[in-house]
């Protein structure tokens, strides 16, 4: 996986010692299958760790305490240059590419973005800006290298990072088919690893050959360490930044500022309490208004605006109880209780809005428009909190 980029190492595995330790033993012991699929949390490490047991795989000194990690293959490794561990994931298709080149473009770009990530390892966990699928041309071209022999050990490992992405309208059915078929007669060489944070998107035949590893939240506090110890974040940032993680390393990045302008979850949690706001309006036409200010937002990408828009009803609702503690919006208390107060809003009423959203949820996985979406979305909750016009 030789990317050209400067001998950048990748951050340690963080917060998931016993899961490693598991899988240590079970490569001891002769029992780890061909095939896995690491489900959870978006931004909790799955694709690190995926990464990470490819080290141990590729190590020739691992054992039932991991990869030595001072060894040639650990080396190369742990800098994305092993030619035996190939890392896949969602890329945007190249544009004014011919289809008999778009092989080559993609996994072109597919270097381009590992260097990318080489040189700037810690990501927040966001909407891609465009659509992003791995697509046939990807599957095709992974099924091949697949069948060669290992470059320079006894074993080669894939892993393919965020794989829902291979059954999405911008990507193509034949896609999942063309890995299905890879995992029905993976070479005995071979190692594949998926990623997902969403495995309900995944076909079940792919599901149904893997074996599935859930990738549970951290601890906040394990995140704050992270935060701080990792990414150097002044303990103040990486506090906040973790109480609205939810336990998750990539979504506490969102939150943190990116040279002085806010992150994107910040930014979309700012947008997710105007969403709030515009719905306990006495003037119908905020709801209006504010869906328009969403612009030309991708169904797909309003998915973490509605989850932080969850959030802050979920924090109305201990503000409607006339409770503050545990609310994940500590520092909006304020303007969840001039809500509250402002429309008398009951439990009951945040408890109905709630499905309401859940609604919406759907209407994202099924592609609709964004704009109507939200307008959809505000005026029932608007209804439950205000009542009809």
């Amino acid at each position: 996986m030789a990317s050209g980029a400067g001998a950048v190492s990748l951050h340690p595995v963080f917060g998931h010692t016993d899961l490693q330790a598991s899988l240590s033993r079970a490569l001891a012991t002769g029992s780890l299958p061909p095939s896995l699929l690491i489900h959870g949390p978006r931004g909790v490490g799955k694709q690190r760790l995926a990464l990470w047991l490819g080290q141990l795989l590729l190590c020739p000194e691992s054992g039932p305490e991991g990869p030595c990690g001072e060894c040639k293959g650990c080396r190369m490794a742990v800098n994305l240059e092993h030619p035996d561990l190939h890392w896949y994931f969602p890329l945007a298709k190249p544009k004014g590419v011919r289809p008999a080149k778009l092989s080559e473009a993609l996994e072109k770009a597919r270097y381009d973005t590992i260097a990318e990530r080489k040189a700037r390892p810690l990501r927040p966990a966001s909407a891609p800006a465009e659509p992003t699928g791995l697509y046939l041309a990807v599957a095709q071209a992974l099924r091949s290298h697949a069948n060669r022999r290992p470059a320079v050990g006894l074993r080669q490992v894939f892993v393919i990072g965020d794989a829902e992405t291979l059954v999405p309208q911008e990507s193509s059915q034949e896609a999942a088919n063309a890995l299905l078929k890879l995992l029905e007669e993976p070479p005995t060489s071979t190692l594949i690893i998926l990623t997902s944070s969403e495995p309900g998107r995944l076909l079940p035949t792919i599901r149904s050959r893997t074996m599935l590893l859930h990738l549970p939240p951290l601890a906040p506090d394990a995140v704050e360490q992270f935060l701080v110890e990792v990414g150097g974040v002044s303990p103040e940032d990486a506090r906040r930044a973790s109480h609205l993680g939810r336990g998750s390393i990539g979504r506490a990045l969102g939150f943190l500022p990116i040279e002085g302008d806010p992150g994107p979850l910040e930014t979309l949690r700012t947008q997710a309490f105007e969403l709030l706001h515009a719905a306990s309006d006495t003037d119908p036409g905020a709801v209006y208004r504010k869906s328009l200010e969403l612009g030309t937002t991708r169904s797909r990408g309003l998915m973490p605006l509605l989850e932080l828009l969850e959030d802050a009803l979920r924090d109305l609702s201990v503000t409607a109880a006339r409770a503050s503690e545990g609310l994940i919006n500590s520092d909006r208390e304020d303007l969840l209780e001039r809500i509250r107060e402002a429309r008398d809003i009951h439990p009951m009423a945040v408890a109905k809005a709630f499905r309401h959203l859940e609604e919406a949820k759907e209407l994202v996985a099924g592609n609709v428009n964004p704009q109507l979406i939200v307008a959809g979305l505000l005026t029932r909750i608007r209804e439950e909190f205000v009542g009809n016009p």
